[in-house]
């Protein structure tokens, strides 16, 4: 097995120009496939809310459920690093609240860095998570949580159009500077676009991964596990580009399944 990656290790793949990979994930098994890929963090992130559990946004998921999801990533990862999202709600009760629920995730979920979403706004949070010892994968930009302001619906938020323009890259490149000088370890920079994106990552040492509305210009990418592998009943008439289309596969077994039992033979497996 390769060496167990660290923050620092990220840090230097982008001096050395190299990019880092994630997923996210929320179940055990995946988390087992995407560490032996080799990936170099799994990031197990509220959106578990909308695209596991069928809800309508990712900002009902609790601390408890968090800690469920947390909690089987951990024991299917060995070798990269495990995030965990800060759920909606104790960020904005204060620096008390975070810091609770951060040791929360980290004691008992196993996380490795907690994830804080619309950092910027809460840059008192993040220094405060840094000086307790936990390390912070500060998101920014449009974010599921910083769109409510803005009444744009989390199903609209993976849409070209949110990316950030070239007028808003001064603004994003304070913001960063801001949550590095916080001390956060990493930036997810959320729908970043190509002006911005690049022009964030020039400014900043740390590195800066992007999921939706992020590309090559960035430090790093990360990408729902569910998402790359088409995994989801959408994928089974969606004209999107995915590694696999695992919905497909799993639709035609199904079928299989289905026939033989009906016919009287032996089902596989």
């Amino acid at each position: 097995m390769d060496a167990k990656v660290t923050i620092p290790a990220l840090q230097q793949m982008k001096r050395e120009g190299k990019k880092s990979v994630g997923v996210v994930a929320w179940d055990y098994q995946i988390a087992r496939i995407a560490d032996r890929a080799g990936v170099d963090f799994v990031s197990v992130g509220d959106s578990v809310g909308v695209n596991l559990w069928g809800r309508d946004t990712p900002l009902d998921v609790t601390m408890d459920e968090m800690l469920i999801c947390c909690k089987a990533v951990r024991r299917g990862v060995a070798r990269a690093l495990v995030s965990c999202d800060m759920p909606f709600g104790p960020v904005q009760h204060g620096v008390d609240g975070a810091l609770t629920a951060a040791h929360r995730l980290i004691e008992q979920g196993g996380a490795d860095m907690i994830k804080v979403d619309a950092a910027a706004e809460f840059p008192d949070v993040v220094r405060a998570l840094v000086k307790a010892g936990i390390a912070v994968f500060a998101q920014f930009g449009l974010t599921p949580q910083t769109a409510i302001k803005y009444g744009i619906p989390y199903s609209a938020q993976n849409s070209p159009s949110m990316q950030a323009g070239a007028d808003a890259a001064e603004k994003l490149v304070e913001e960063a500077k801001l949550l590095e000088d916080a001390g956060a370890s990493l930036l997810d920079f959320t729908n970043s676009g190509p002006i911005a994106g690049a022009a964030v990552v020039a400014a900043v040492k740390i590195p800066v991964i992007g999921g939706f509305g992020g590309g090559p210009w960035l430090d790093g990418r990360v990408r729902l596990a569910h998402t790359a592998i088409g995994y989801g009943e959408k994928w089974l008439d969606s004209k999107t580009e995915t590694y696999v289309n695992t919905a497909k596969a799993a639709l035609d077994a199904f079928t299989a399944l289905i026939a033989d039992a009906r016919a009287g033979r032996q089902i596989k497996g």
